[in-house]
């Protein structure tokens, strides 16, 4: 680490909190971040076939400035819901954008898809939802821990010669202060492909050896090229999503710019990445008001992103 960064809590960063909840026998979860006081966010997303809900929200031409929740959820398409139960949270406790008599929660979520690594007919729901907003608000930040917890319940990586090749992984966090601005994030990794440590370039977790006691003597990427002819059957569906947090003060376009920047950190280290078959996905949310460059931050996104990575594959 550079000798002028600090690594610190996620939670330090400040204005968030953070509550997760999974349902291990059936391999799926939810993790909820919260911004009482609401705050800009953006989105970018690169993968072909993301399972999201308000993603127009982030679009910079939305007239929404400021989102109260992100939801990162397993469950795919079907775990959306989680949303709700978030939402109805969030209003009995007087969070959300003002509307007459009420209010009403503006609430974000990307799924990965985890369906078939534990059981198909479980994933997040309002109830479970409701239950990991409430877990934010307990104690100082909420219950967040990394490993195979919330989102990260049912991750995996390496997927591409079907789930008995593949590396258990989960959702972590990394953060980082430098002098005053404060960037963090979290990550739940859930790739077709193989990761690599963004170090020194080696493969650390993915596509497994027919015995399953090592990483494949190929790579991921080296399968696909023998595959050209005959690609596996079936649909192999992944996606990995995550989010930026930063105390340094930026707007949603700018924010919508960090995401973006942020997406090279899955590059560095997922491969392949972004493909037909992912929903790769990276909000970022501003917490504060430091000035600072965007560039810098950008930069520094990048590289927290790829700690937390390397962080979600050893569980």
């Amino acid at each position: 680490m550079n000798k002028l960064l600090k690594e610190i809590p996620i939670t330090d960063i400040g204005n968030v909190k953070i509550g997760q909840v999974e349902e291990a026998y059936a391999g799926t979860g939810v993790t909820v971040i919260i911004a009482p006081e609401s705050a800009p966010c953006g989105l970018d997303i690169r993968g072909g076939g993301p399972a999201s809900r308000e993603s127009g929200l982030m679009d910079p031409l939305a007239a929404a400035e400021v989102i109260h929740a992100v939801v990162l959820g397993g469950g795919s398409a079907f775990g959306l819901d989680a949303a709700g139960g978030v939402m109805k949270y969030l209003a009995e406790h007087g969070i959300g954008f003002p509307v007459g008599d009420v209010v009403v929660p503006l609430v974000c979520q990307s799924d990965i898809f985890d369906l078939g690594y534990g059981r198909n007919d479980v994933y997040p729901d309002k109830e479970m939802g409701y239950k990991a907003a409430s877990l934010a608000f307990e104690g100082a930040a909420g219950n967040f821990q990394s490993g195979c917890f919330g989102a990260g319940c049912g991750a995996t990586v390496g997927k591409l010669l079907g789930p008995d090749r593949c590396t258990k992984s989960g959702i972590a966090s990394y953060a980082v202060a430098l002098g005053d601005l404060k960037v963090g994030a979290i990550v739940c990794t859930n790739a077709v492909g193989d990761v690599y440590d963004y170090v020194d370039n080696k493969r650390i977790a993915g596509v497994l050896s027919a015995d399953g006691s090592s990483l494949n003597d190929v790579s991921c990427e080296e399968l696909m090229y023998d595959m050209v002819a005959n690609p596996p059957a079936g649909v192999t569906t992944n996606t990995t999503i995550g989010i930026v947090f930063t105390n340094a003060k930026f707007n949603k376009t700018q924010l919508c710019k960090l995401a973006g920047m942020t997406h090279d950190a899955y590059a560095r280290c997922i491969r392949p990445v972004h493909t037909s078959m992912d929903g790769d996905s990276i909000y970022a949310i501003s917490l504060g008001s430091v000035e600072a460059s965007l560039d810098v931050v950008g930069t520094l996104a990048n590289q927290v992103m790829c700690e937390a990575i390397k962080r979600s594959v050893n569980v």
